[in-house]
């Protein structure tokens, strides 16, 4: 385990960025925190106690398709506590552990990141996460548009909060995971300069020797560390289903750890998020125990 930081685990049970699974129902992601808890993530992990922020009550109102990213109000307001938690433990030389929640709570990272200084992500993730209105007829769901609102593309109550847009330059962007069928996601990503490695990459070019590279990388003096955004769909849904979109041919829990580990071994890395895995989606709690085996194997040391 980590040794030289404290390990501080925070919840942040927001499902704000993703739609209704079904009509009348909430997106079950908000149980991700909990679940992983019950199977002792913080006794494994050896970790602190970080509390919960507390999200906004789930509600898109009379929301339609072209009214801009739904929730946007209550994200706008959640987004700022949760950077506040998590700058009060980078700043004091912890490594906090955010236990999600949907993908937009990597809002509350890189704002909290931005405020620090210039940082880095290392997004694990299926997709992308760069919908926004320049590639997309509209908007809507926070947790499949969080890399393009971070990096200052969307509605400014979302990107400008603090006057800190943008929180991320594109440059200081990798992506790891996108799955090998998202040519045209690919492509526009490669044109901004913003690196993205495939499910076939990582298998071609191996995980650990990746991992190694984008750590080095970001050992440069224009940055002050980077964070680590991990989205539970980057797995095969043959081990880990209980996704809102579970891609086919994605990594195994092997490939998985072996990319994680020297990214979070790293000194300048300063954070981990654990996202989207959905317990309403999981009744047996297998992908849950797997998920929570494999941040536990990520931390341990190689």
């Amino acid at each position: 385990m980590r040794h030289t930081r404290n390990t501080v685990v925070i919840d942040a049970p927001s499902n704000l960025g993703l739609r209704p699974p079904a009509p009348g129902t909430v997106p079950g992601c908000y149980k991700l925190a909990g679940a992983l808890r019950e199977r002792r993530i913080v006794q494994r992990l050896n970790a602190l106690e970080g509390g919960v922020v507390v999200p906004p009550r789930y509600d898109r109102g009379e929301w339609q398709p072209g009214d801009g990213v739904f929730n946007a109000a209550a994200i706008a307001a959640y987004t700022p506590r949760l950077a506040d938690r998590i700058e009060h433990h980078v700043r004091a030389g912890d490594f906090p552990v955010v236990l999600g929640g949907d993908c937009s709570i990597q809002l509350g990272a890189s704002l909290a990141l931005r405020r620090i200084g210039r940082y880095g992500l290392a997004a694990v993730d299926a997709s992308h996460d760069f919908r926004h209105p320049g590639n997309s007829d509209h908007v809507g769901a926070a947790g499949g548009e969080e890399l393009a609102l971070a990096t200052g593309r969307g509605q400014s109550d979302l990107t400008d909060l603090e006057g800190l847009e943008p929180y991320l330059r594109d440059e200081d962007v990798r992506l790891f995971g996108i799955r090998d069928c998202f040519e045209d996601d690919v492509r526009e990503l490669a044109a901004l300069r913003i690196p993205v490695v495939t499910v076939g990459e990582i298998r071609r070019w191996g995980a650990e020797t990746l991992a190694r590279a984008t750590a080095d990388a970001f050992a440069v003096p224009r940055l002050n560390g980077f964070w680590v955004h991990l989205d539970a769909d980057v797995l095969d849904p043959s081990v880990m289903p209980a996704v809102d979109s579970p891609d086919p041919d994605g990594l195994l829990p092997e490939e998985l750890v072996a990319l994680l580990r020297p990214l979070l071994a790293a000194p300048h890395c300063v954070g981990l998020n654990v996202t989207i895995y959905d317990p309403d989606l999981d009744p047996e709690g297998t992908a849950g125990e797997l998920l929570a085996d494999i941040v536990v194997d990520a931390f341990a040391q190689s």
